[in-house]
Formats: C-alpha cells, sequence, structure tokens
C-alpha cells in the first residue's frame, strides 16, 4: 500500500509540475497565447463546452459522446472479430504456418493510410469511419490471440486428444483462459488505438466529435477549446485504460493467489 501510494504521489507531483510549466509559459509570454492558452482558459472553455456551470453550449459534450461511442463500437468489434481469429489461426500450427507471412505484411499498415481507400468505397459516413477504426484497433488482439493460443502447452492437447475432446471444447475450456492474459493485453492495446483511429477519421472525414472539433478549433485559432479537446482526449484514454486495467486484474485474480 505504501508503494503505491507513493506511486501515486509521484505521478501526481509531475502532473502538477507539467501544469505548472504550463502556466509559466503562457502568462509569462515565452509562448503566444494565441497558440497556447493559460490552463485557466482552458478550463473555462472546458466548463463551457462540458456544459458544467449550466450556462454553456454543451457543444462539447456532444462531441466528446460521439467519439466515444464510436471508440466503443470499433473497440468491440476489433476484440470479436481478433478474437475469432486470432483462435482459428492459433490453434492450428499449419494454418499459423501458412498466414503468419500475409498477417506481417498486413499488419504495420496504419489505419489512417487506408482512410482514402475507405472513403473510396464506403463514402464519407460513419459507418466508413467505424470500419477503419475496428480495422485499426483488431492487430493487437488478433496477433495477442494468436500467441496465447500458440503457447499452449503440448501436454494439455495431448491430454485433450486422448480424451477425444471435441475442438470447441477445447478452445473454449482450455485455450482461451491459457490465452487470456494475452488477450486482455491486446484489448489494451486495442482500445488505445481505436481512439486514436477514431479521431483521425473525424478529422479526415469530416464526421461529428472530437476530431472535427479539435481541427475546427485550430483552423478558427481558438487556442483554449483546441486544448479542452485535447484534455479530454488524455481523461478518455486514461480513464478507459484504467477501467480496463480494473477489469483485468479482477478477470485475472487466479494468477496471483
Amino acid at each position: 500500500m505504501s508503494h503505491r501510494f507513493t506511486g501515486w504521489l509521484g505521478s501526481a507531483a509531475v502532473l502538477a509540475a507539467l501544469v505548472a510549466l504550463w502556466w509559466t509559459a503562457s502568462n509569462a509570454g515565452w509562448v503566444s497565447r494565441v497558440f497556447l492558452p493559460t490552463p485557466e482558459a482552458t478550463l473555462a472553455s472546458l466548463a463551457e463546452g462540458l456544459n458544467l456551470r449550466g450556462s454553456g453550449s454543451g457543444e462539447l459534450l456532444v462531441f466528446t459522446i460521439a467519439t466515444v461511442r464510436r471508440m466503443l463500437e470499433g473497440w468491440l468489434l476489433a476484440s470479436l472479430f481478433g478474437v475469432l481469429l486470432g483462435a482459428a489461426i492459433g490453434i492450428s500450427p499449419a494454418v499459423r504456418a501458412w498466414v503468419q507471412p500475409t498477417l506481417e505484411f498486413i499488419r504495420p499498415l496504419p489505419a489512417s493510410a487506408l482512410l482514402p481507400l475507405a472513403i473510396s468505397i464506403f463514402g464519407l459516413n460513419p459507418g466508413m469511419v467505424l470500419f477503419v477504426v475496428a480495422f485499426g484497433a483488431m492487430w493487437p488482439v488478433l496477433l495477442a490471440t494468436v500467441h496465447g493460443f500458440a503457447a499452449i502447452e503440448p501436454r494439455l492437447a495431448e491430454v485433450a486428444r486422448c480424451l477425444q475432446m471435441p475442438r470447441a471444447a477445447f478452445v473454449w475450456k482450455i485455450g482461451l483462459p491459457n490465452a487470456m492474459p494475452d488477450i486482455l493485453a491486446g484489448m489494451r492495446l486495442s482500445m488505445t488505438i481505436s481512439l486514436i483511429v477514431a479521431v483521425v477519421g473525424e478529422m479526415i472525414a469530416s464526421q461529428s466529435g472530437l476530431g472535427q472539433a479539435i481541427l475546427l478549433a485550430a483552423r478558427a485559432f481558438r487556442a483554449s477549446e483546441l486544448f479542452a479537446g485535447i484534455v479530454l482526449l488524455g481523461l478518455i484514454g486514461f480513464a478507459s485504460n484504467a477501467l480496463l486495467a480494473l477489469a483485468e486484474k479482477k478477470l485475472l485474480r487466479w494468477q496471483h493467489p
């Protein structure tokens, strides 16, 4: 407990130092406020955009909800298809040998580079952004699942064959529990990627969300609104990662008796 408290205290100190540096740079004129607003102005824009005082527009809240929904939908689709495809590939050494080179060829492709192709196929609509988010976020889950299934103890597979266990039962009762630590780690990374790709997709495809709000604020030189959007993205990423870390700890509590 003492070590954890020390870690939290150190993190808070680093965050406070960064905010203090930000406040000093903006108030002392090191950087023009056109490009670097004060923390107070950013918080005011954040409060107004989220309508925390009851007198704001609430527009930023609408954009935030749209981005979070797009991120979660893409992440859920990526997790589903990543686990299904990863299990199908990882359970068979022969299939892994055939498919691995193709996976290694496609995996490095940045999802944002596929946006022009997706636009030409689906057009400028929310479905196009959702497809790109799901595609970009699928790879960490897919590769983690393949690795988890490939690492199954060979003696377990031999026992399953001796017991004439059906393939589906082997995947469900042995494969998934064995691969679960890798799958959950891949899902945490996938969540971060889904947020990044969702924001980039909103910027390029002009879809409602924080990405579009940040882009419009930058073009209009509304620095406080731009920074408010960036702060919100950081908070979304932090909160989603913390929730997944908590879920991972609960689901894998059997690893730490």
